[in-house]
């Protein structure tokens, strides 16, 4: 009788919490939890746009590269640009299609908080790493699309969160490349404050663009997406003299034909490098002189960005250039480094922190 009484009754959480660290970023979204579970999926979000969409697909919701694959099927979202949810022509909410990618954002955090495997009676506290300069209006829808599934939530700055993840916390400068934003933080030993953190526009979107311009006016008859601009980059992406040949397929007028774009490819990296040593200077020049020297020899490199072959000592000679030397050190887990150290924080905050903000 009583199992009949509360089959309808929502599931009882009373055995335990599962701490997840997510990085909720432009191209990927990454989760760590508590209990070892380590997933990424590519940050896309597709609905079947009709009955005939919904038999072939035979799912209500794709997400990751199945959405990308099937876009032209559905309505395909990817709702986050420059870590920041998309808002459209209108003012936030109200608007259509800002309610529309709200409501990406939140079937994309259940599906990554799904992956992490949590038992049904499980408590669900999560960091959530967003761009270091977010509005206070995009971090609470944020929070509002996180509540959906967490029943306890709080967020922080990507960059400090890959510093907290290593213990590197005091004299240091971070570089995180995303896809939609470059975000720079200085960390001192304190919680960084807004005086700490710089996003740049700089970063893989940006590399996409340049690379889209470089192919189009060498190559003007060849035909293609910036989802194939971006795939080109991912396999070739370095700054180095003597990286591997980028020769790429694109059809001309429906026929496969090769191009070499290995300048291109090049050119389009070493495109951010410029903005984020001058990035990099303006946290310096305004540090503390005497510990100024610790910063400049104390540079994390991190995010998805970092994995363009050579780019740390590609930055380093940019910064012996403009600011008289520098260290650069990359991060062992690009992918993770985000999630990593939000999950560490998550795990550090005291019990009633996390009772406070449910």
């Amino acid at each position: 009788m009583n199992e009949t009484a509360n089959a309808g009754a929502p599931q009882q959480k009373d055995h335990g919490v599962l701490y997840l660290g997510i990085d909720l970023g432009t191209s990927r979204t990454s989760v760590a939890a508590s209990n070892g579970v380590r997933e990424t999926l590519a940050s896309h979000v597709a609905y079947p746009k009709d009955v005939v969409a919904r038999k072939l697909l035979k799912k209500e919701v794709l997400f990751g590269e199945e959405a990308l694959e099937h876009r032209l099927s559905c309505n395909f979202y990817s709702p986050l640009a420059s870590g920041h949810i998309k808002w459209g022509d209108g003012n936030g909410a109200g608007n259509a299609e800002a309610e529309a990618n709200i409501k990406a954002t939140a079937d994309l955090v259940r599906e990554i908080c799904r992956r992490a495997r949590p038992r049904k009676d499980e408590l669900l506290y999560a960091v959530v790493g967003v761009p270091a300069q977010a509005s206070i209006r995009n971090k609470e829808a944020i929070i509002n699309a996180a509540r959906e599934t967490l029943d306890s939530v709080m967020l922080c700055s990507e960059p400090f969160a890959v510093a907290y993840g290593l213990d590197w916390l005091d004299d240091v400068l971070v570089i995180d490349i995303g896809a939609g934003t470059t975000d720079l933080c200085r960390m001192h030993g304190t919680m960084p404050e807004e005086a700490d953190q710089v996003t740049l526009a700089a970063a893989g979107n940006s590399v996409d663009q340049v690379l889209a311009d470089l192919i189009r006016k060498k190559y003007p008859e060849a035909q293609f997406s910036m989802q194939m601009v971006k795939k080109f980059k991912e396999r070739y992406s370095s700054v180095l003299d003597t990286m591997e040949p980028a020769v790429v397929e694109m059809p001309v007028n429906g026929k496969p034909t090769k191009f070499d774009i290995t300048k291109e490819v090049r050119d389009a990296c070493r495109s951010i490098v410029p903005p984020i040593v001058e990035g990099l200077g303006r946290l310096i020049a305004t540090f503390d002189p005497e510990f100024q020297h610790k910063l400049r020899n104390r540079v994390l490199l991190a995010g998805g960005g970092s994995m363009i072959d050579g780019l740390d000592t590609e930055i380093e000679k940019f910064m012996a250039e403009k600011l008289g030397g520098g260290t650069v050190l990359r991060i062992e887990e690009p992918l993770y480094g985000g999630s990593n150290g939000a999950l560490k924080i998550a795990h550090d905050m005291p019990d009633d922190f996390w009772e406070k903000l449910k």
